[in-house]
């Protein structure tokens, strides 16, 4: 009875997830909060679905009644954070806001099978950052506070990242946590926040070489003092969106083009510098070579990866376990050997159309201030997704970047909420700019 419980239940995530993803591709057509209304309860209702699904599973396997109350409280939890949200700002985009929620609920549905303790530990970080996070669209909704404060944030950034450096503790090789005893937390997570806000204002009116160079000696020292931390991953992702930020701002394809060289060098003098980045890369190049020594997370990542095959093992068929920090690192390698490939691609894909509407959203801004933020948080989101992924097929060296909503790690959630929070705003704003134009022209039309 279990395993034929296990098999339908396989099989109706799949189905559920493939429904998920063409109605999340289906909303990017729309551009009104009114349009989207349907795809906003067919994504919900399917997001539900999913959850309630994978936690029959979990609930028949585990024979505990706690799972079937923690099941009530995340059920709670989504539909009282999408009430007080909807409430809160009616203009918000319903897309952004379902995409969240189904990516808290595949991280639940693992982390309940892999950890019930880290998944309730997560659900009290997950609940504590939608409360904190719920005046973010409001805090943002006067950018003029933002900027005045920007340099102040981008020095206490610095100062953060100095501090790791200097007093961090040492996880996987890489100086990543400041550790107080009852809490620890990555201040990485949110320099990256920090950071885009300094380098909108320092280029939103300004793009002389001056200017420029200022903001590449503000980006050199941020990347320098994550090199020297050796977290390589978090580097990639400050250079990344200030490449971004810095071509939108110029529109000057030289910039581009002397970035990438800046980069390609760089990780070249990485390679050279850092023993811990010649063992990444070598354990890239040939994971089996050390299978049980270096290469033990790549290698039994790929195993689990082939194992699952398009339709996966089903939840606790699989030994995703063997993985080393597989719900942090390597979540998406549980999701394809237990879910399945095919919810894996739509993971990827539903990732996809979230990153679509990060850019729509930034694109459609006027103010060069507001479009140098989206467009600087949607290549940190978008980065964070292909180092993790790639990371965890063999398609670049392990970053040891988690994937944002779907992988354990407090400071990782609490500013992905920011993140998300903040582009809420922009698009809200966006409407606000449609409106007005449309009432201009209506009075013209009169």
């Amino acid at each position: 009875m279990t395993t034929l419980l296990t098999s339908v239940c396989k099989y109706s995530m799949i189905i559920v997830m493939i429904l998920y993803t063409v109605l999340a591709f289906w909303s990017l057509r729309y551009k009104s909060v009114e349009n989207m209304r349907g795809c906003y309860w067919g994504m919900n209702l399917l997001t539900f679905s999913f959850l309630t699904l994978g936690f029959a599973v979990i609930a028949v396997k585990e024979r505990s009644i706690l799972i079937v109350g923690y099941y009530a409280a995340i059920m709670l939890y989504f539909m009282v954070y999408l009430l007080v949200y909807r409430h809160m700002y009616k203009k918000a985009n319903l897309a952004l806001l379902s995409h969240m929620l189904m990516f808290l609920s595949i991280g639940f549905i693992l982390l309940t099978r892999l950890n019930p303790k880290q998944s309730i530990k997560q659900y009290i970080i997950v609940v504590g950052s939608s409360v904190l996070t719920l005046i973010v669209p409001k805090m943002f909704a006067k950018l003029k506070a933002a900027r005045n404060w920007a340099i102040v944030m981008g020095i206490i950034g610095i100062l953060m990242l100095g501090i790791v450096l200097v007093l961090g503790k040492i996880t996987r090789g890489a100086n990543l946590y400041i550790n107080l005893g009852f809490f620890s937390f990555q201040p990485s997570e949110f320099v990256k926040i920090s950071f885009v806000l300094l380098i909108a204002v320092l280029l939103r009116e300004r793009t002389d070489i001056k200017r420029v160079l200022l903001s590449a000696v503000i980006a050199a020292v941020h990347g320098i003092i994550l090199v020297a931390s050796r977290d390589l991953g978090a580097a990639l992702i400050f250079f990344v969106s200030y490449l971004m930020m810095l071509y939108v701002a110029t529109k000057q394809k030289a910039y581009l083009f002397i970035g990438l060289i800046v980069g390609f060098f760089a990780c070249i003098a990485a390679y050279y510098l850092f023993a811990h980045v010649r063992v990444r890369v070598q354990t890239w190049l040939h994971p089996f070579a050390d299978f049980y020594g270096k290469g033990n997370q790549i290698g039994n990542s790929l195993f689990g990866i082939g194992t699952g095959g398009w339709f996966g093992q089903g939840l606790y068929k699989g030994q995703p376990s063997k993985t080393p920090e597989v719900i942090m690192d390597c979540i998406f390698t549980a999701v394809c050997e237990e879910l399945g490939g095919i919810i894996g691609i739509c993971l990827i894909l539903i990732c996809i159309a979230c990153l679509l509407m990060f850019i729509a959203v930034a694109a459609e801004l006027y103010l060069p201030f507001y479009k140098l933020i989206g467009i600087g948080l949607t290549a940190i989101y978008g980065t964070q997704v292909f180092l993790t992924i790639g990371g965890g097929i063999k398609f670049i060296p392990l970053t040891g970047v988690t994937l944002p909503l779907v992988s354990y790690g407090g400071s990782s959630v609490l500013s992905t909420f920011i993140i998300f929070g903040i582009m809420q705003e922009l698009y809200i704003k966006r409407q606000n700019e449609v409106e007005r134009l449309e009432r201009i022209k209506e009075r013209v039309h009169y």
